[in-house]
């Protein structure tokens, strides 16, 4: 299905009963990267799964900003008049999370985030070195918007009023200190890190992140 929102045309599914769960992906991604998890989320939620700006089959656009892809989503549940919503945010969806949990408090019931950060130098160095590299001999959007973005403040963490996991596996690609500064900095935030997991590995065409959803909601 499609839906405008934000001035952008966005593509999603939706698989499931009960009440909402928005489902946002990494960088480069699209919503397919979930397909594992929904087996087991859909007996339990009604799952949104969207494509965001630029990827998959939503609209291409030209320059990215997190603050502009976190707007679309809030103007998605919106438009839907979806209540009482739990979102998944994996890497860049788990940046759009914050933001939207820090700018619409009471929009969402719960919050789970995987791999996310703050900062772009929270990105292990050897990363960062690789996209400049990279950027430097094919200019790529997204691969800018890693490099400039985001900058989310404590202030702007403490704003956030969902109750919240914050996920990351023990070998991720965010620094682990920049994960515990999220989780330390939401209020009553809880913090799983996930031993031997890296980036990825628990969430792309995987269960293992769905397990660790429905525990945290309690529907396992």
């Amino acid at each position: 299905m499609n839906i405008t929102v934000n001035q952008v045309e966005l593509f999603y599914e939706v698989v499931g009963s009960g009440d909402p769960l928005v489902m946002i992906h990494g960088n480069g991604e699209d919503h397919t990267i979930f397909d594992k998890a929904v087996e087991l989320l859909s007996p339990h939620f009604t799952c949104y799964l969207l494509d965001s700006r630029g990827h998959g089959q939503s609209q291409k656009v030209t320059v990215y900003h997190y603050d502009d892809m976190a707007e679309d989503v809030y103007q998605f549940i919106r438009a839907l008049g979806l209540e009482r919503v739990t979102y998944y945010g994996f890497s860049d969806g788990g940046i759009i999370g914050l933001l939207l949990a820090s700018r619409h408090p009471g929009l969402l019931d719960k919050m789970i985030i995987s791999g996310a950060n703050t900062r772009p130098d929270a990105v292990r160095k050897w990363l960062r070195v690789v996209f400049k590299i990279i950027n430097r001999l094919h200019q790529n959007p997204l691969f800018t918007l890693m490099l400039t973005e985001p900058h989310i403040s404590g202030e702007q963490l403490q704003a956030i009023t969902t109750p919240t996991l914050v996920l990351a596996g023990s070998k991720d690609l965010v620094v682990e200190a920049d994960t515990r500064f999220i989780a330390e900095h939401i209020p009553h935030a809880t913090l799983q890190i996930l031993q031997g997991e890296g980036h990825a590995s628990y969430i792309v065409h995987q269960t293992k992140v769905a397990e660790l959803i429905l525990i945290y909601c309690g529907n396992h």
